[in-house]
């Protein structure tokens, strides 16, 4: 298994970056080559992928469920991964996003490119994205999602 841990710091309310997180199906608006994830019920969600031409789905079943502090989850279906990301609170306009992930190459490629680094640098630059997507949705709006 290999095990990833990438942090971020948002200029928005934790309670703000808990909400927008749990909005599975926004995923594909910051998660690379993530193409749709599908809430099927409250603890479990349907995953298509496509990285590097290969497409894959997978069911994941959320495991732990802490509003505003953590999430968890482990897949039950496909690529065999666990993850959890944690929020806390930086302040009333500030938050940091933690995610550690384990998870277990498939295919030779996806060994060597987890050997590059490939799979550390796509989760910080999804983490990087979802910043800029969060951020830009209090601006436009004067609020984030679930803060009225």
């Amino acid at each position: 298994m290999s095990h990833i841990e990438e942090s971020i710091e948002l200029d928005v309310p934790v309670r703000a970056a808990y909400n927008q997180w749990t909005q599975f199906e926004d995923f594909p608006h910051f998660m690379d080559g993530v193409e749709r994830v599908d809430q099927v019920t409250d603890a479990s969600t349907h995953w298509v992928t496509k990285i590097a031409g290969v497409e894959r789905e997978f069911d994941a079943d959320i495991t732990e469920q802490i509003p505003d502090e953590r999430i968890a989850w482990t897949s039950v279906s496909g690529p065999k991964q666990a993850g959890v990301v944690t929020f806390h609170h930086l302040g009333a306009d500030r938050s940091k996003v933690m995610l550690q992930m384990e998870y277990a190459p498939e295919a030779f490629a996806e060994a060597v490119g987890d050997t590059l680094g490939l799979v550390r640098r796509k989760t910080k630059g999804d983490l990087e994205r979802f910043k800029t997507f969060i951020e830009s949705r209090g601006a436009e709006t004067g609020a984030w999602r679930g803060e009225v």
